[in-house]
């Protein structure tokens, strides 16, 4: 059975004021432009963080937050969002606050390089990189180089999927917001979410384009779309939560990840958010089932570092 519900209260008054606002498609904008438009848009945050400090990782600036003093925190080793052409660590501070206080442990937010002047590969090893540094500098941030896990929303849940299929450090686990898991841009929920929910099919034409334009990699290349990897591969990943709104053109290939990494004997909870949008989870402020899903993220990944 199908089930349908109509789009949240909270989220049709957010997509009836930036009606209003009467932005242009990002689509038809240059990606310099696109950028100012999204931080323009980035409201500060007002939760408190007991330390935040901007850190160098081997070239790749990094924000750590620490929820208290304790020295053997785990860290989750988050990527943002924005199609891997917008957004950077403003954009999601209140999520990477939000995070670090509920799970009581540490994030470290990654600000990967951006395309198209950087196209894939450049985010991707960005990340992996960070990730690396994160593990051998454990002691100096005060974490437990055992309880690593990643995690992102959208190109960051992308990022994070394909991380978590590379591992290059030791993982406990694998938040998946939202992600883009195959760059083909072929399923139902592209039809059925094509325009009017704020993330359309033209824009993902676009932030995929600008992705692949340094033609290293392709659609169908597991390292920019997950969902195309092997079963052996997928059966090797760390545990996972993967969420999912309605209205979201990305919403079949996150579930079919999820069903695949299930299918391949991971332990995956897979939760469709029914009457939302792309970009909820960076909404709480706004949209109480992005806070919602910052709890239950959070709750999570503190379930993994707690687990023997």
């Amino acid at each position: 059975m199908i089930i349908v519900m109509p789009l949240h209260p909270q989220t049709a008054t957010i997509l009836t004021t930036l009606e209003q606002l009467g932005a242009p498609a990002i689509e038809s904008q240059e990606a310099s432009v696109a950028r100012a438009g999204f931080a323009a848009m980035v409201m500060p945050s007002s939760e408190i963080v007991h330390e935040v400090r901007d850190l160098d990782a081997d070239g790749v600036r990094v924000r750590l937050y620490r929820p208290n003093e304790r020295r053997d925190l785990g860290v989750l080793v988050y990527f943002h969002g924005g199609g891997w052409v917008v957004g950077d660590l403003e954009s999601h501070d209140d999520v990477c606050r939000k995070l670090a206080n509920q799970m009581g442990h540490a994030v470290v937010s990654v600000d990967y390089r951006l395309a198209p002047e950087h196209p894939f590969p450049a985010p991707l090893t960005d990340s992996v990189n960070a990730l690396r540094w994160v593990h051998a500098n454990a002691a100096t941030l005060g974490i437990d180089p055992q309880r690593i896990a990643v995690g992102g929303d959208s190109a960051g849940g992308n990022l994070a999927a394909v991380v978590a299929q590379l591992q290059p450090v030791p993982l406990r686990h694998q938040m998946l917001i939202y992600p883009v898991t195959d760059a083909r841009r072929g399923s139902q929920s592209y039809r059925d979410n094509a325009s009017g929910y704020r993330l359309t099919a033209a824009a993902m034409k676009w932030f995929c384009d600008h992705y692949l334009s340094g033609e290293h990699g392709s659609e169908a290349d597991p390292r920019v779309s997950p969902l195309c990897a092997d079963d052996a591969i997928l059966a090797a990943t760390p545990p996972a939560l993967v969420i999912t709104a309605e209205y979201d053109p990305l919403r079949d290939e996150g579930e079919d990840y999820a069903r695949r990494l299930i299918d391949n004997g991971v332990p995956c909870t897979l939760t469709r958010y029914y009457g939302q949008i792309h970009g909820f989870f960076s909404m709480s402020a706004l949209c109480d089932d992005g806070g919602q899903a910052i709890a239950q993220a959070a709750f999570a990944v503190k379930q993994a570092f707690e687990r023997q």
